[in-house]
């Protein structure tokens, strides 16, 4: 028996679980890992992510250089697989009236935590298994809609944990950090293209205004990775609570469009520009208050950012972690970057992807 499995050994028994049937999930591409526990009749989750293996998160007092000289998680603003952060987020959710796991145990030292079962119906798979994909959609825009009313606090609750969570800001660093992962990974995946300093020079400039609004719109509580996966179907539940909420330990204050187009324009599987078009007009119907121009172009450049960070994180995981798998998922991401280029809004990244090499990239689009 190794270390990591006595700890949690003495956290399930501590906790009451330790007779508890154990089931594990299959991984993603975090450090992540997951039992389903099953104790009597009842099941549970039980989260296991292990703090010392990921650099510190981002403290609310740190200063861009500072940050910096932190690491990746501080840059980006990500939470560093930290259950703090998941418990907060959790806790704020579910006062909202949102549904996401209840949670029952935690050891936060060591990165352990027992919470409730959501089930297995995740949207992807219910579409898969043959499901309407419009109402499933529809009722993730509600959920969206119902938290885009909100205005989140600076802090999140962390009950039981004595300390909270800061909900930070989806700020320039943070988006600038994403943007660049293509720059910096998406070359090494694909010899072919290599960026000067003046190619360079010319992605900051293009990028920076279009961060610095971002950053001013931050308004919204976002999930971060709000897509078909991470999303289950409660249909016992009422109204905006039928949609399941997972992974939502990275969140950020950020502009309403993020969870938006990470829904919409989905990495791991097709969404049609037509539903994509009835789940705006749902989103706006039910947000009647939004200037639609401006959130369309911010929902345009964001998605696009994404899509480059994305394509960044690819080629990251195949280059540096020996994950060919996610070359599958690229295709997919240069369409919905493409389409999002021939924006009215978006002549200047077009033009810098077409200048540069990818031309043969954006045609799939």
């Amino acid at each position: 028996m190794n270390d990591r499995e006595a700890t949690k050994r003495r956290f399930l028994s501590a906790s009451g679980f330790g007779d508890a049937e154990r089931h594990p999930l299959p991984g993603d591409a975090s450090t992540r890992r997951y039992e389903r526990l099953k104790k009597g009749a009842q099941t549970f989750m039980l989260m296991d992510q292990a703090p010392a293996l990921e650099s510190q998160p981002c403290l609310p007092t740190q200063n861009e250089t500072e940050r910096r000289a932190s690491g990746y998680n501080a840059m980006a603003r990500l939470a560093a697989g930290r259950i703090e952060a998941f418990v907060a987020a959790s806790n704020y959710l579910r006062a909202q009236g949102l549904s996401a796991p209840e949670i029952y145990e935690v050891d936060a030292p060591n990165g352990l935590l027992i919470s409730e079962d959501l089930g297995d119906d995740l949207f992807a798979s219910l579409i898969a298994s043959g499901q309407d994909e419009t109402p499933l959609y529809l009722s993730a825009i509600a959920a969206l809609a119902r938290l885009h009313e909100l205005t989140p606090p600076d802090t999140l609750a962390n009950k039981p944990l004595e300390s909270g969570w800061p909900l930070l800001t989806y700020d320039d660093l943070a988006l600038k950090t994403g943007a660049d992962l293509f720059v910096e990974w998406y070359p090494r995946f694909d010899t072919r293209h290599s960026l000067s300093d003046k190619a360079l020079e010319e992605w900051e400039a293009l990028w920076a205004p279009l961060r610095q609004r971002s950053e001013a719109g931050a308004t919204v509580f976002i999930h971060r990775d709000y897509h078909a996966e991470n999303l289950l179907w409660l249909p016992e539940r009422k109204g905006a609570a039928r949609v399941g909420m997972i992974d939502f330990q990275d969140a950020l204050r950020g502009h309403p469009s993020w969870d938006l187009h990470s829904l919409l324009q989905d990495a791991r599987r097709d969404v049609s520009p037509e539903l994509e078009r009835v789940a705006l007009d749902h989103y706006f119907a039910l947000r009647p208050d939004t200037d639609v121009p401006a959130f369309m172009q911010g929902y345009t450049a964001l998605a696009t950012l994404n899509e480059a960070r994305i394509l960044g994180i690819f080629a990251r995981l195949i280059v540096r972690d020996h994950k060919p798998r996610y070359e599958a998922f690229m295709p997919r991401m240069w369409r919905h970057l493409g389409r999002n280029l021939e924006a009215p809004s978006m002549e200047g990244l077009k033009d810098w992807f077409l200048r540069y090499g990818f031309s043969e990239k954006l045609k799939t689009a």
